[in-house]
This record gives structure tokens, C-alpha cells and sequence, in this order.
């Protein structure tokens, strides 16, 4: 079941990305302004259709804890695509700190280039910076909601790996408040992106963090993660109760 359910939503996916970036040419030459809301509403379907052909839904906590408007950063664990896709649902004016050679993908990359996104070009490290603080100043001078993943790549639930200090260097050249994100996404959207299981994916939103010193940002961010692991967890081992207790 899990492997037909997966392999409709890839072709669910992939017809979507098909049809709205065709469909996308006007906005890209007439209406730039309007590249944002037809991206959320991309993300929103995506999401959609993942809880109706998977099975798959999500809960946020601590979302109240974010501002309602204006520039902030997100610094998010990565598991899994689906946390490239749920901020876009979350936040007014979302943008994502991703690859470069996303946006050389047909269709899509354009599209990520006019919504705002934050490209980075990793190979070159010293330029990369450079890059990466002049985009995020623009972006938070445009009060947009800026999302990082600080582990650099998509790791898998339980596992941990050396923080990237792009984060800590952002929060510093802009001054923005960080607020650590904790998720367990990895758990039913797989790493490789192919299968999806049926469940709730956990996002914790945790206490706004406002640390000066770069190693110091960075321990703060994974001490957060860890508490809103413990949250998830909790989480978890309640709902088995009470579908055990159900069954």
C-alpha cells in the first residue's frame, strides 16, 4: 500500500510541476509580483495532496511564538523535502536559503529566483558568504521570513552532524532573531524523497534566540533542537497510548 500510495504521489508531483510551470510563463513575464502567492499555492497542493494520497498530515507547535509579520530567521532541522515545501504554507512572505543549481532546473528555477529565494553557490565558500549576507540583508530589508537548514543537507531522524555557521553569520549582519525549528518529517518522507508513510510529521517551533557569539548561536540552536526532539518524542509515545488504548 505504502508503495502505491508513494508512487501516486509521484506522479501527482510531478504532473503538478508540470502543469503550474507552464502555467507560470504569464507570471514570469507579466505579473512578477504574483510569483510568491502561486508558489505558496504550489506548496499548498503539494501538502494537500500528501495527506489525501499518503496519508501523510502535520502539526506545528509553538507557532504563535513566531511575529506575525517582518524579518526573522528560521534555523530548521532537514530531513526530508517536505521542509522545503511546509514554510511556504506557514509564513507571509517565506524565503528559503537553497543550492544554486536549483535554479537551473526547467521550470522550476526560474520561478525560485523571481519568489525571492536565497540561492547560495556552496563550492566557492569565501564568495558564498559574501553572497549569502548580501541576500539575506535584501531579504530582510524586503521583511521577508528567512528559513535555513543549518546541517547542510538532509539527515536522517536521530542522527547529527557539524552545524554550518552560515546561520550564526546571517543572525550577526542583519541582527535578526533566530528560532530553532525541530521536526521529525525524516520519519514518514524518507530521505531519498521516493516513499511516504502515513502519520503526523511533528514541527516545534522553539524560544527565540538572540546569541552574539557565533559557537555560542550554534550549541543554542542544537540545545533547542534536542528539547523540541524530547517534545516530539512525548508526542509520539502519547498517540501509540492511545491507539493502543483505542485498539
Amino acid at each position: 500500500m505504502i508503495l502505491f500510495r508513494s508512487t501516486a504521489y509521484s506522479l501527482y508531483l510531478v504532473a503538478l510541476t508540470i502543469v503550474m510551470g507552464v502555467l507560470a510563463f504569464p507570471i514570469r513575464l507579466f505579473a512578477a509580483r504574483l510569483a510568491l502567492p502561486y508558489a505558496k499555492l504550489w506548496c499548498r497542493l503539494l501538502i494537500g495532496g500528501l495527506r489525501v494520497l499518503c496519508g501523510t498530515a502535520f502539526r506545528v507547535e509553538g507557532l504563535e511564538r513566531l511575529p506575525v509579520d517582518g524579518a526573522f530567521l528560521i534555523a530548521s532541522q532537514h530531513q526530508s523535502a517536505f521542509d522545503t515545501l511546509v514554510w511556504m504554507t506557514l509564513l507571509p512572505k517565506p524565503a528559503y536559503v537553497m543550492k544554486q543549481e536549483l535554479t537551473r532546473i526547467p521550470l522550476v528555477g526560474p520561478m525560485l529566483l523571481l519568489t525571492g529565494m536565497v540561492p547560495v553557490e556552496r563550492g566557492a565558500r569565501s564568495k558564498a558568504m559574501r553572497s549569502l549576507l548580501k541576500e539575506t540583508a535584501k531579504a530582510a530589508a524586503n521583511g521577508r521570513q528567512i528559513i535555513i537548514f543549518p546541517e547542510g543537507t538532509r539527515v536522517e531522524p536521530g542522527e547529527s552532524v557539524p552545524l554550518k555557521p552560515g546561520v550564526a553569520a546571517m543572525a550577526r549582519h542583519t541582527s535578526l532573531p533566530v528560532y530553532p525549528v525541530a521536526t521529525d518529517s525524516g520519519r514518514y518522507w524518507g530521505r531519498k524523497g521516493f516513499f511516504k508513510r502515513p502519520g503526523v510529521i511533528s514541527i516545534v517551533i522553539g524560544e527565540k534566540l538572540e546569541v552574539e557569539k557565533r559557537g555560542a548561536l550554534l550549541d543554542e540552536i542544537r540545545t533547542a533542537w534536542r528539547v523540541g526532539e524530547r517534545s516530539i518524542a512525548g508526542e509520539t509515545a502519547e498517540q501509540a497510548i492511545c491507539q493502543t488504548a483505542g485498539g
